[in-house]
């Protein structure tokens, strides 16, 4: 993939991500971004999923707040699978034209906006401006935007259900890097992301205009049972969280 529409005509993808068992991501990484945005607290009533894929985590956010989500996606096919999949009254799919503009949110509109490893399948760094900025316009002030994507840090670290980038090698920004998804009963799901090292991140919101920047690195808190007696999870931050306020 070299760019973040090179595979949304793909329906084997979609189908490959809703199969896969996103375990660490359910226990550390989407955690750490419900904590990041408030998603829960009374102030956050509508929340962007941008990149929603298969429509799993904004089912999650509806079923752990009160909040409605706008479930947004550049893929017809991934959008296809979260209606028929997982739907749910508060969670309003929308398509992404190729321009990248949410032309169905107004400015202001949403209290908070996640992007959940959306970056990662970006190959140029114009296109992560772009996001970014367009992130930025819908939020109202004081909202907040968290970034979740698997750890630059972590490369070639074998995770319980995913290893990202082979063992050794040392990415450079935006290469290509080789990615595996553990998919239960089937074959592993293999992709190609981007690799964006975490002043990546810092850089791109701070264009955009979002300030109280934050880095987070979560790590299995505790041994879980689900992940094994010594899971790379508790070692390793398998996930990077960056977030940020709009002024």
């Amino acid at each position: 993939m070299s760019s973040n529409t090179a595979w949304k005509d793909a329906g084997d993808v979609a189908d490959g991500y809703d199969s896969y068992d996103d375990l660490p991501e359910r226990l550390i990484g989407y955690p750490a971004v419900f904590h990041a945005l408030g998603i829960g607290s009374s102030a956050v009533r509508t929340v962007l999923d941008h990149g929603c894929g298969p429509g799993k985590v904004a089912v999650r956010v509806v079923e752990a707040s009160g909040a409605r989500v706008v479930a947004a996606d550049v893929s017809p096919h991934m959008l296809a699978v979260a209606r028929e999949r997982h739907p749910h009254p508060r969670v309003d799919h929308r398509l992404i034209e190729d321009d990248g503009r949410l032309a169905f949110l107004d400015d202001g509109s949403v209290d908070a906006a996640m992007s959940c490893f959306v970056y990662v399948t970006v190959g140029e760094i114009e296109g992560l401006h772009d996001i970014a900025a367009e992130v930025h316009r819908v939020l109202r002030p004081g909202g907040r935007y968290a970034v979740l994507d698997t750890n630059p840090r972590s490369t070639g670290v074998r995770f319980s259900t995913f290893r990202t980038g082979d063992p050794g090698r040392v990415y450079t920004k935006g290469e290509l890097r080789p990615t595996l998804l553990e998919r239960p009963g089937g074959a592993p799901l293999e992709l190609a992301d981007h690799h964006w090292p975490c002043q990546t991140y810092l850089d791109v919101l701070g264009k955009a205009g979002f300030t109280d920047l934050d880095v987070h690195e979560p790590v299995l808190p505790r041994h879980s049972s689900l992940l094994g007696s010594r899971p790379a999870e508790a070692d390793h931050p398998p996930f990077l969280v960056v977030s940020g306020v709009k002024g």
